[in-house]
C-alpha cells in the first residue's frame, strides 16, 4: 500500500471512492464540487493506493491551531485491513509536520459503534462538545 497526498491522476478515482462511502452526504459535501474548492486551498488530501486501485483517503484541515479529519473513507472491500490505521497515523504525521498538536474528527451520529470503537483504538477521545454549523449562500 502506498500512502501519498492527492495528485490530479486521483481525482476521478477519490469521487467514486467518496460517492460509494458516502452515498447519502448533503449536496454541499458533493465531492465533485467540493474537491476542487479544497484543492484551490490546499493540498491536504491522502489517498491509499494498492495494486492500482483507489483504496482509502482522508481529506485534512489545519488552520494554524487545530487539525481536522474529513471525509476518512476506506474502500468496502479492504476494510479490517489496516487502510485506516495507516491512513489516520499518515494524516497526523502529515499536520504534526505542520506544526500541529492536536487533531479533532466528528462522525455523523449513526449506529455504527464498530467506527466509535476503531477511531477510540487510534487513541481519539469524546469530547464534551456541541458541533453547529450554517450553510451560507450567497
Amino acid at each position: 500500500m502506498t500512502i501519498r497526498r492527492v495528485q490530479p491522476i486521483d481525482l476521478e478515482p477519490l469521487v467514486e471512492l467518496w460517492e460509494m462511502v458516502f452515498p447519502d452526504d448533503p449536496s454541499h459535501n458533493a465531492p465533485r464540487s467540493m474537491l476542487p474548492t479544497k484543492l484551490d486551498v490546499d493540498d491536504l488530501i491522502l489517498v491509499a493506493w494498492e495494486e492500482g486501485k483507489l483504496i482509502g483517503a482522508c481529506m485534512l484541515g489545519y488552520d494554524g491551531h487545530r487539525g481536522w479529519l474529513y471525509a476518512v473513507a476506506v474502500h468496502p472491500d479492504y476494510r479490517r485491513k489496516g487502510v485506516g490505521t495507516n491512513l489516520i497515523n499518515a494524516s497526523f504525521q502529515t499536520l504534526q509536520s505542520l506544526g500541529c498538536i492536536k487533531v479533532n474528527l466528528q462522525v455523523r451520529e449513526v449506529n455504527n459503534p464498530e467506527l466509535i470503537a476503531f477511531y477510540e483504538s487510534l487513541g481519539f477521545e469524546v469530547e464534551k462538545r456541541i458541533s453547529m454549523g450554517k450553510l451560507i449562500d450567497g
